[in-house]
């Protein structure tokens, strides 16, 4: 078994047959087909169901590694020289409720994000219901011209959602979809109220970590300069540095450091 499956864990079987008897009820239907997904996912066991809903089964072992996780994470913030700003909340069902709120808040906004259908608690595992998006990709599926002509929307997207007073969080290649030519956000994370200045510049700084190794350094800052300040850009340069520590993202630190004190010169 691998060190990833072992910490995430798995949901008995007995216990995602209650979750689908749960899902079949509540939406009036004798039964319903689920369909597990192979996602890199440490914080949930993803799957769809009926090929119109995108569930999160979320049990308390997933909520203990979020609460490692965001640990760490503000951890690392420190030494960024920032307060920490994660947020960890409770249980499963709060998690799932969590991200249901922030997908809500997202698509008021007007910044794309899956439907949000519902979340519930089935005997203890936290379940987030989204609309599932079929035919959709990635951005570390496009190749480098979809990535130099999509990166504007990334940047514009990330702006309404901070400009607005959110903050994502978790912002990388795997949780950005492109759907018919549009940019979608998935996997929204909680940020503390009073860290939401740090958590934002930690987004940017992730969004320039995510592109920098397909576009290079000078494009990917020129790009952000289209959505961004300089002095939000070097706010991001403080956290390149954790950024770059974090083993889902591989860019170089120093070579985008160097771009943003050039441009700041």
């Amino acid at each position: 078994m691998e060190v990833r499956d072992l910490v995430r864990g798995t949901v008995d079987w007995s216990d995602m047959e209650a979750v689908a008897r749960e899902l079949a009820d509540r939406t009036g239907r004798d039964a319903v087909r689920v369909t597990f997904l192979e996602a890199d996912n440490w914080l949930s066991t993803p799957c769809v169901v009926d090929e119109e809903w995108f569930v999160k089964v979320i049990s308390p072992q997933n909520s203990l590694v979020h609460a490692l996780f965001t640990t760490g994470r503000n951890l690392g913030a420190v030494t960024s020289g920032r307060g920490g700003f994660f947020d960890h909340v409770g249980s499963p069902v709060e998690m799932a409720e969590r991200e249901l709120d922030a997908t809500e808040r997202m698509r008021e906004i007007g910044v794309n994000a899956p439907e949000p259908v519902e979340a519930f608690e089935v005997d203890g595992l936290g379940v987030l219901v989204l609309e599932f998006l079929d035919d959709f990709r990635t951005f570390e599926d496009l190749d480098t011209e979809e990535t130099r002509d999509l990166a504007p929307d990334l940047f514009a997207n990330l702006r309404k959602l901070h400009d607005d007073g959110l903050a994502h969080g978790d912002l990388r290649g795997e949780n950005v979809l492109v759907r018919g030519g549009e940019v979608f956000f998935i996997d929204a994370t909680s940020v503390r109220e009073s860290g939401l200045a740090d958590a934002r510049a930690y987004d940017l700084a992730c969004a320039l970590a995510t592109l920098e190794p397909d576009l290079g350094s000078a494009t990917v800052v020129a790009l952000a300069r289209s959505a961004y300040s300089l002095d939000g850009l070097l706010d991001a340069l403080e956290f390149l540095d954790f950024v770059n520590v974090r083993p889902d993202h591989d860019f170089d630190a120093e070579r985008l450091k160097g771009e943003i004190e050039k441009v700041a010169a």
